[in-house]
């Protein structure tokens, strides 16, 4: 069979479910999936594409189910797609053309409705696209994910509408110029991913914002050279998903997470990037932003290789990565830092990390030891500690806004822990970090007069057996995984309280905090430090051998002048 008739026959076999899935349970709702390896490629193309077709179902059908008054730029994709409701895409789209917006949250939407619309919406909507095109101002942003999408959906309205004068485009270049600049940039972006690393590495959310547009590059550039770079980007970025997750959670360091998924690590979109491509954990609700990637999912064939990166592993192994920071505008020597990441996984636990200091000045999450649960929904399976940073001076060196507004604004953009003293998200210049395997040692020599003088441990609602030790150690047990964690100076416990979004017509996000039942260890001081260690249940006779083999090892340390530890593990 060819492998066109193949594809053909896979498509045919994956429709005859849509009817079946758009009436089923939704996957986010369902049991966990199972984590078996599926070893032929037919059955396993067959059950990606069923993914898929759920996605585009339920997105479709928001309306008629009574999940949204009206449709959104999502529904009325997935409508397109599916041939139907098309007078009403019509309605809806030249209604939101009305108030268009403005930045790559809006841009990549509408570049899908545009590309999904060709041949099916009225000369009248098409026109209303084209016109909020030439009438309302772009802004680029400024982070690495907004120009990805940006110049994506640029490189491809400008295809869209070739050979057209600057009078015709929101910032008056022509189509062409639009077309090089941008294709430029995306250039020169991937090599610079691909050799001295991605920025936002490692990203829980953000993910999606590479995704997607790397995902329509590859469905509708024009240029065969452009497809094929959306495809590559696409397998190096799923290459380290696969790497970096534990029955489909993504472990380890984070250039940019937030302070939900940073505790529950499964309640982000990178779990429905590994649902999609792997079937192997839960998909989080409603999809989220995979929505707009499902409308062209069909497009992608996930590398053999890469599914047997996620799926097939029999021993543990130590994968280093090199990786960058931010780019630096200020106060910095180099524009982008070399980042050292290091993930130790087993199929109990995974414990990863970097060296320490600022990759990115709001979000990052620097290091972590975290546990394989049987349904990650709801769990909280991780033990990290951070220093809670907090500088205009740090946020200036990453962005070019008045340093004077710039600590309050980022609170009311969505990261509401910024500067608050028992925040769990974020990096450090006074933050060292060390990693051998399933050892962690962290050092934190904080200056006098820093805004936070403390350390954050984060301890799980979901640990059992937790236990303080006279020697210092504290110990407990994470479903298969023991773990123990030494804090290098005083503490004190205090409950871990999470943040809860609230309704908001006004500007910015609201939110409340809500006692999540895990608990933050406080220790004040300038000179500190953690050690943490991890170890599979079934490397020892039971709790207690694990116990003694920690206290056996061979400790020292120091806070003063500078905090400085001597360690030999148990492992030798």
């Amino acid at each position: 069979m060819s492998l066109f008739h193949l594809e053909k026959f896979v498509r045919i076999l994956a429709s005859t479910t849509i009817g079946a899935l758009a009436m089923a349970q939704p996957s986010y709702e369902g049991p966990h999936p199972s984590l078996e390896i599926v070893e032929d490629p037919m059955q396993r193309r067959a059950a990606y594409l069923d993914r898929v077709n759920e996605v585009i179902e339920w997105r479709a059908g928001i309306v008629e189910r009574g999940d949204a008054e009206k449709m959104d730029m999502a529904s009325v994709s997935a409508n397109l797609l599916l041939n139907q409701n098309i007078e009403a895409c019509n309605a809806r789209v030249i209604e939101l053309m009305e108030n268009p917006g403005s930045g790559p949250f809006w841009m990549l939407p509408t570049t899908c409705v545009a590309f999904m619309g060709r041949g099916k919406l009225s000369d009248e909507a098409r026109q209303a696209i084209r016109r909020a095109w030439k009438e309302s101002y772009q802004l680029r942003g400024d982070t690495e994910n907004h120009f990805a999408m940006y110049y994506t959906m640029l490189y491809l309205m400008s295809e869209l509408y070739p050979n057209e004068p600057g009078t015709e485009w929101y910032n008056g270049k022509s189509s062409e110029e639009n077309l090089e600049e941008s294709r430029d940039y995306l250039i020169d972006w991937m090599n610079i991913a691909t050799t001295i690393g991605q920025g936002e590495f490692n990203p829980t959310h953000y993910i999606g914002e590479y995704a997607i547009p790397m995902i329509y590059l590859q469905s509708w550039a024009k240029d065969p050279e452009m497809r094929l770079r959306g495809q590559m980007f696409l397998d190096f970025l799923y290459a380290g998903l696969a790497a970096n997750t534990l029955s489909g959670v993504l472990r380890g360091p984070n250039a940019r997470t937030d302070d939900s998924s940073v505790v529950e690590r499964w309640n982000s979109l990178s779990s429905f990037f590994s649902w999609l491509n792997f079937g192997n954990c839960p998909p989080t609700r409603g999809f989220s932003w995979g929505n707009y990637y499902a409308i062209v999912a069909a497009n992608y064939h996930l590398p053999e290789v890469i599914y047997r990166i996620g799926m097939d592993r029999d021993q543990s192994f130590t994968q280093r990565d090199l990786k960058r920071s931010r780019h630096r505008w200020r106060y910095s020597d180099v524009g982008k830092a070399p980042i050292y990441k290091t993930t130790y996984m087993t199929n109990d636990y995974a414990v990863g990390s970097y060296q320490g200091g600022m990759a990115d000045p709001i979000q990052s999450h620097v290091w972590d030891i975290t546990w394989a649960t049987p349904d990650p929904r709801g769990k909280h399976p991780t033990l990290f500690s951070i220093h809670p940073y907090s500088s205009h001076k740090a946020m200036q060196a990453y962005f070019n806004v008045r340093p004077d507004t710039m600590v309050k604004a980022v609170a009311a953009e969505g990261k509401p822990s910024y500067d608050v003293a028992d925040k769990l998200v974020g990096c450090s210049p006074y933050e060292k970090v060390f990693q051998h395997e399933d050892t962690i040692i962290a050092l934190y020599d904080i200056p006098q007069g820093t805004r936070f003088e403390q350390v954050n441990g984060f301890f799980s609602k979901d640990l059992e057996d937790l236990e303080e030790d006279e020697s210092g150690w504290i110990f407990a047990r994470g479903e298969n995984a023991y773990l123990a964690y030494f804090p290098m100076a005083d503490y004190r416990w205090e409950a871990h309280m999470a943040y809860k979004r609230l309704p908001s017509t006004g500007n910015g996000y609201q939110y409340e905090r809500v006692a999540s039942g895990s608990q933050v260890l406080i220790s004040p001081g300038n000179k500190n430090g953690t050690i943490a260690q991890a170890a599979s249940v079934s490397e020892f006779a039971d709790f207690d051998a694990f116990k003694s083999a920690i206290k056996n090892q061979s400790l020292t340390f120091e806070l003063e002048p500078t905090p400085q530890v001597s360690l030999r593990t148990f492992r030798g």
